[in-house]
């Protein structure tokens, strides 16, 4: 989806400064657009891609990151669909991030959001 903003505001996707990188809120939307698909397995997988490219545009990989915060209006009920995308972005049960699982404001019109917080494993440009 390139480097193209997904916010509407004037923020970047992520920023980095040395070897730490943190991202700006994730949502659902399709990549290289802000439609937001209807239904919730789309969004996670969404998230989820724009996780990877975000880390990899800093110039990172998925390794490298250490925590990421989902917002979700019904963790309970929600939480296949976000464990099925988790462990194909983190395959290795030894070495996946910490995690934390908070609920949407009822209004919002995104059925997930994130952010993540990642130290890379070398600082290059």
């Amino acid at each position: 989806n390139g480097s193209k903003p997904r916010h509407e505001n004037p923020i970047p996707n992520a920023s980095r400064i040395g070897n730490f990188v943190m991202s700006s809120v994730i949502g659902g939307t399709n990549p290289g657009t802000r439609e937001l698909p209807p239904s919730l397995e789309t969004q996670v997988a969404n998230v989820f891609a724009h996780i990877r490219h975000d880390v990899e545009a800093a110039g990172g990989s998925v390794d490298d990151i250490i925590k990421v915060t989902f917002w979700v209006h019904d963790p309970a009920s929600q939480r296949a669909a976000l464990n099925t995308e988790w462990v194909k972005l983190f395959p290795d049960p030894e070495s996946r991030p910490a995690r934390h699982t908070l609920t949407l404001p009822s209004g919002s019109r995104s059925l997930i959001q994130a952010d993540f917080v990642a130290v890379l494993s070398s600082v290059g440009s």
